[in-house]
């Protein structure tokens, strides 16, 4: 890990900031996002301490606003020599008022917007320096939360709640990340999507309402492993829950489906 360097969204927090801190013991570099600087600066300083030879920069943007992502990924593009991991791992949950619809700055729901719009953004913005980095790996950070997408309601304008929406664009996310795959082979990057941990011990699952089942550690460790094993270095396109190579809901692997999503999605990032 010596010279890599590794992009990690929403590492201010919970399973973020344990990954941020797994691989700062490493070594190499890590950028860190967050959507908060007072957060941002703190968990730097926090890594920083616990990995003095560790190099770590700052990036701040708000993922549900598209106009940031972007602006975000041309400052990494421009002041950085490579990239060699992508962890999109940010992400919007349930929420505490379930029953609240919220917004993007752009308009889109918002879960769809940060958990799928974002990070396929940010993918697609970053491909000229991870290509040329390469091999580089993308790790996103789905759930086993899975709901099939109705395109119809594709931003829940009706029969709105938090954890339907949550658990729609986490499929979407999967969807993606097996376009992507497809469309990046024989490139050196590889993309694979995964279920971390159940009910991790979160912002996201407590202001759901949720009971907490295992701590942020149970979830740094699979997804550490997408980065790093060198035995996954040929490995693409996969979902995998936790350390399982698996199949994800059956909407993933309909053709048709992938297709409208991937229409729908160039349209609204622009």
């Amino acid at each position: 890990m010596s010279s890599n360097t590794t992009l990690i969204t929403g590492a201010t927090q919970g399973l973020g900031r344990g990954i941020a801190l797994d691989l700062a013991a490493r070594g190499g570099t890590l950028l860190l996002h967050g959507r908060d600087r007072t957060r941002l600066d703190a968990v730097a300083e926090e890594v920083r301490a616990a990995a003095p030879a560790t190099t770590v920069r700052t990036y701040l943007a708000d993922l549900a606003d598209l106009d940031q992502v972007h602006a975000m990924a041309a400052r990494i593009r421009a002041a950085e020599p490579r990239l060699d991991a992508l962890v999109n791992n940010a992400v919007a949950g349930g929420g505490a008022e379930p029953l609240r619809r919220e917004l993007s700055r752009q308009g889109h729901e918002l879960r769809f917007a940060v958990n799928h719009l974002a990070p396929y953004a940010l993918i697609r913005d970053l491909l000229p320096l991870l290509i040329a980095s390469a091999p580089a790996r993308v790790v996103n950070v789905a759930s086993i939360g899975q709901e099939a997408i109705d395109f119809d309601n594709v931003m829940l304008e009706h029969d709105y709640e938090g954890l339907r929406a949550y658990c729609r664009s986490k499929l979407a996310m999967i969807m993606a990340t097996f376009e992507l795959a497809a469309e990046l082979d024989g490139t050196g990057i590889t993309v694979n999507t995964l279920h971390p941990a159940h009910l991790m011990d979160t912002e996201g699952v407590r202001a759901y309402g949720l009971t907490p089942a295992v701590g942020v550690e149970e979830g740094v460790r699979p997804t550490v492993r997408l980065l790093l094993d060198p035995d996954l270095e040929p490995t693409t396109g996969r979902y995998f829950d936790r350390f399982t190579d698996t199949r994800a809901h059956d909407q993933a692997y309909d053709p048709r489906a992938r297709e409208r999503l991937m229409h729908l999605t160039h349209a609204l990032i622009g």
